[in-house]
């Protein structure tokens, strides 16, 4: 450890890191967005956050928490909140559920939509665009004329940068290997004023999703029901008793037997397990 003017650091370093500076930014984080950090994760925030602090020409832990914490932290605490959160994604990943969304849920939601009702999906936590798009590919291969009837999805995420690239649509051919061939080939284009081996989403795909900024633990401004969320990957991140607020949150927004995808690790608690029915891997359906 490192002293500086009598504060012990937790990490070696240009910066003193001590463990107020942690338990500060542990807050700030667990408040903005419900993500819980344990002292073990020390090494990890100083990393990420000390290029916040040379990019902010700030000189120590201290005045950047005094910074967040201000009235004007609002843009750093979602810097912060980016810097801290990792953006792991794939196009189709945990396969099972796109298989599941395909044979087993579209094809009802197929003949709901083309009688005219309105059907709705989510991807709750959304990332960089890959699980809505990949949605949108399923949806699509099940009812090719989604974007002719009521059909949306909804896609949002507490990043800014990250809702911004899924607006962009523009991916490597190498993040599309995941796709099946068909589907890629179908609903990508190559997109040479990005870069070599960049490939954008067709307007097929486009218009079937809306993308917007929301944080889990905050405000939820949509009125609507869904009759499918994905929410994948992101409670893990959460101490149990935000976990079980996020489960119960949804109920009232999906519609009777509604669907929702967890993440691989994740499993609902709380009182929705009082509503919701698995339904295959994690994979739960809400009691009609």
């Amino acid at each position: 450890m490192t002293r500086s003017a009598g504060r012990q650091s937790l990490v070696e370093g240009e910066f003193v890191f001590t463990a107020e500076d942690f338990r500060d930014i542990a807050q700030i984080l667990h408040s903005h967005a419900g993500i819980a950090l344990n002292e073990g994760k020390a090494a990890l925030v100083y990393s990420r956050l000390a290029k916040r602090l040379r990019s902010l020409g700030l000189r120590s832990f201290r005045d950047y928490c005094a910074l967040v914490q201000g009235v004007d932290g609002i843009d750093e605490r979602q810097a912060m909140t980016a810097a801290l959160t990792t953006n792991v994604t794939r196009f189709f990943r945990e396969p099972h559920h796109f298989e599941h969304l395909r044979d087993q849920v579209m094809p009802g939601l197929a003949e709901r939509a083309r009688r005219g009702e309105r059907v709705r999906l989510w991807s709750a936590a959304c990332s960089n665009g890959q699980e809505p798009y990949s949605m949108a590919m399923t949806v699509l291969a099940v009812l090719p004329e989604a974007n002719d009837l009521d059909v949306r999805i909804l896609a949002t995420d507490i990043d800014p940068n990250m809702v911004a690239d899924g607006i962009t649509g523009v991916y490597s051919e190498e993040a599309l290997d995941a796709a099946p061939p068909m589907l890629r080939h179908r609903f990508f284009d190559k997109a040479p004023s990005h870069g070599a081996n960049m490939l954008s989403a067709n307007s097929a795909l486009r218009d079937l999703i809306s993308f917007r900024e929301l944080n889990l633990i905050g405000d939820w401004p949509m009125r609507g029901k869904f009759d499918v969320i994905f929410c994948r990957n992101v409670v893990i991140y959460f101490d149990d008793a935000t976990q079980e607020r996020v489960w119960k949150r949804f109920t009232p927004l999906m519609t009777p037997n509604a669907t929702l995808y967890i993440g691989h690790s994740e499993r609902v608690s709380g009182p929705a397990t009082q509503q919701l029915n698995t339904s295959g891997l994690t994979t739960y359906r809400l009691a009609a």
